[in-house]
């Protein structure tokens, strides 16, 4: 280790080497900053994703192969005392035409249980103006002269109809009544308005209190289905799978992995390639190594031939170029690391980068940066200096100290 160590400092007839071992390093400390700065801002896209879409969509949904459910209360109580469960809630879907006095738009109404602490959690966040509080209300005919129900609506379908909080629209929706179809139109009060920086949500998406809903859709107690938020989202497809076995074969048990599945994938390949992209960057560095070791021991040929001379092992001296080499590129490792844990901070406190919200429904560049990524960087790091290693390490044990000093 003392050698090793000597070895790494500058004299006169030495500094190119010393000053290529210097670089050398650099190029490791620029490749590991790249590589984890790179990993956590994927990991932030993907959770500010995942999150805003788990906004307005399931994590995990239970409908029944039989149609609408009628004891969805009963299985709610159910659902609870599942392991990994945070909240179980019915919800029923519909299609709808919304009407203003200045626009008119289809859209997907959604009847939610609105004073659920689990959908307030989950969806109150998302709210730019009003509140879901104010959607538990009956609802009443467009004809009558009681106040109108409240709904909640995406950003950009309410900037399309050119309404706020408080102001009234008009909803018709189909209604199938056996082999009959009409239609059925109620007048309601924008209660809130929401925005989950996902456009096609905040376009199409309407939430209205499941009584309502179910009264304005004609299906007084029913449920299309049950929507369950968790505890830890890590737990997906272990609760899924539970529940599946609990609920039996009457129930159709999906998670937010199913929905979004090509998501996910496309998600994990573009981090892949980044991530072996970058990784090449350090691979660049450690042949830059591999260069500098040989270097050192073209200069060092009398030493190693006297230190062999002396009794020292070929392995041993293998063993100084190695740790030379580990030296460096754990200084350039761990330089990298504190380089990159800076800038995740500074991108996380400052908020310098900014990216157009109307494309990615975020304003700044989101950081997720988590040590089990520092990890894994680090391991590749060393790998690879560790393998720029053997070969000028190798070089150097087969000197022949006779022939060296006699040159």
């Amino acid at each position: 280790m003392k050698i090793a160590m000597r070895y790494l400092g500058a004299h006169r007839k030495e500094a190119f080497v010393s000053v290529t071992t210097l670089f050398t390093a650099l190029g490791v400390m620029l490749g590991v900053a790249a590589l984890t700065l790179t990993l956590s801002v994927m990991g932030g896209l993907e959770s500010s994703l995942r999150d805003r879409v788990l906004a307005v969509t399931p994590q995990i949904e239970i409908q029944s192969y039989g149609g609408a459910i009628t004891n969805y209360a009963e299985l709610d109580q159910r659902l609870m005392h599942s392991p990994g469960v945070m909240g179980a809630d019915p919800f029923i879907i519909g299609q709808a035409m919304i009407s203003s006095a200045h626009g008119i738009s289809g859209a997907v109404v959604r009847g939610i249980e609105p004073n659920s602490p689990s959908v307030i959690a989950k969806i109150g966040k998302y709210m730019r103006a009003g509140s879901l509080r104010s959607l538990a209300r009956d609802v009443a005919p467009a004809n009558g002269s009681a106040p109108a129900a409240s709904i909640a609506m995406g950003a950009a379908l309410a900037e399309h109809l050119k309404v706020k909080p408080g102001d009234t629209i008009r909803i018709v929706a189909p209604i199938v009544s056996g082999s009959d179809l009409t239609t059925k139109t109620a007048q309601f009060t924008i209660g809130a308005i929401f925005e989950s920086g996902v456009d096609f949500f905040d376009r199409n998406l309407v939430f209205m209190d499941l009584p309502a809903a179910q009264t304005f859709f004609g299906r007084r107690g029913q449920a299309d289905g049950i929507e369950v938020q968790l505890d830890d989202l890590d737990q997906t497809q272990q609760v899924t799978a539970a529940l599946r076995a609990e609920l039996g074969r009457h129930y159709a048990v999906r998670s937010w992995i199913d929905f979004n599945r090509a998501a996910a994938a496309g998600f994990a390949l573009l981090k892949w390639v980044y991530s072996a992209v970058l990784l090449l960057l350090i691979g660049v560095a450690a042949f830059n190594l591999i260069a500098t070791l040989i270097m050192v021991v073209m200069e060092k040929r009398k030493d190693i031939a006297v230190l062999m001379a002396m009794g020292a092992s070929r392995s041993a001296i293998r063993l100084v170029f190695v740790l030379k080499g580990l030296i460096v590129g754990a200084l350039g490792t761990t330089a990298g690391l504190a380089l990159s844990a800076i800038g995740c901070f500074a991108l996380s406190r400052y908020h310098f980068i900014h990216i157009p919200k109307a494309v990615y429904g975020i304003s700044t560049v989101p950081i997720a940066a988590t040590p089990l990524n520092f990890v894994l960087v680090a391991i590749a790091s060393l790998g690879l200096c560790l393998l720029a290693t053997v070969y000028p390490a190798r070089q150097a044990s087969r000197e022949t100290p006779a022939e060296v000093l006699r040159s």
